[in-house]
């Protein structure tokens, strides 16, 4: 995947796209400045950041200092363990204020995705389970595409097409051959649909892209984007 943390859709009706994350980026941001201004570096262990199937942690050495305890942590309490870090950190914009970072972070995750260990603080974010499911779907719908049904959703928009109109698209004169290569296939991987499914032989049967196929070729076209860009580094 190009992309894996960002997921865009349009509405059918209002037109508006919607953006949706693996993540929530400010409390990721949060999370890791959070476990840099506070690491225990006497303890000779850096901050870590792990990307898993599921979830993102941040992983911090030390506990809570000065017998702060986790009621005082989570309402925003803090004592820096490293005040010139944080005076760096203020420095460049990167720190409003002090203890600001916790509660932005329970704007988007709970207190459970907090653990409190002797020796470590660990934050886990669990990765949206709609865009699982979404990457999931397209991911493995993309593996079974074909030449040709990837050529034929390529070159379809939000419009309707007639059979007709799509062989022209296409540049094949064969109807059965096109049938066969290019609309069935579609059809059966659910990249593209009917207007009219109920009278498949209609004359005024026509055919479009779904919601499924938009995203394959959202994909595909981000694919082949990123080809692009890996020659031309090569070239150079």
């Amino acid at each position: 995947m190009t992309e894996t943390n960002r997921i865009e859709y349009k509405e059918k009706l209002i037109k508006e796209r919607i953006e949706k994350r693996l993540w929530d980026g400010v409390a990721l941001r949060e999370a890791i400045i959070n476990a840099m201004v506070h690491n225990d570096y006497t303890m000779e262990v850096a901050p870590t950041v792990e990307i898993f199937s599921d979830r993102i942690t941040v992983t911090s050495a030390g506990s809570l200092p000065n017998n702060l305890t986790e009621q005082d942590f989570f309402e925003g309490l803090s004592i820096p363990r490293n005040k010139e870090l944080m005076r760096i950190f203020k420095d460049l914009e990167l720190v409003e204020q002090l203890g600001s970072g916790v509660p932005r972070i329970l704007q988007s995750y709970d207190k459970s995705c907090f653990r409190f260990m002797d020796n470590f603080l660990r934050m886990s974010f669990p990765f949206n389970d709609e865009v699982i499911k979404i990457l999931a779907e397209t991911e493995y719908v993309t593996e079974y595409v074909t030449e040709q049904v990837e050529k034929l959703v390529l070159l379809m928009n939000n419009e309707s097409f007639h059979r007709d109109d799509l062989m022209g698209k296409v540049e094949v004169k064969h109807k059965e051959y096109f049938r066969s290569s290019y609309l069935q296939p579609a059809l059966e991987l659910k990249l593209i649909e009917m207007t009219i499914p109920d009278k498949p032989r209609s004359k005024n049967q026509k055919y479009r892209l779904t919601d499924l196929g938009k995203k394959v070729k959202q994909q595909i076209m981000n694919n082949k984007q990123q080809i692009k860009q890996n020659e031309q580094k090569i070239s150079k």
